[in-house]
């Protein structure tokens, strides 16, 4: 069992940055590919970035690349998202999710097993 805890989210004017955190609880932190999704008002959950357990491996949304950084610690067992150069699109909030490695991609938010609860980023024009 995962328990995943985000912070981080606010208020930030175009152009500015936030960086969002997610502590997980649980021994096998390690193991677990890492990934961020983001669900604005009256839309579908989307995906923005993953990492895989090693750090590795990193994906992004064509949104966002370029401008969000993932990275993990896993002595820390936490997740990062590093955004910059944000813009109102970016309103939404943000999720933390994790799961065991698999062939599946890491954009498909179905094959995450575990959710935080979300955080808010709005970013004001």
């Amino acid at each position: 069992q995962v328990q995943l805890v985000e912070s981080g989210g606010g208020l930030v004017q175009a152009g500015g940055s936030l960086r969002l955190s997610c502590a997980a609880s649980g021994r096998t932190f390690s193991s677990y590919t890492m990934g961020w999704f983001r669900q604005a008002l009256g839309n579908e959950r989307e995906f923005v970035a993953a990492i895989t357990w090693s750090g590795g491996d990193t994906y992004y949304a064509d949104s966002v690349k370029g401008r969000f950084t993932i990275s993990r610690d896993n002595n820390k067992s936490t997740v990062y998202l590093q955004m910059n150069s944000l813009k109102p699109e970016d309103t939404a909030v943000y999720y933390c999710a994790a799961r065991s490695p698999t062939v599946v991609g890491p954009a498909y938010s179905k094959s995450y097993t575990y959710w935080g609860q979300g955080t808010q980023v709005t970013v004001s024009s």
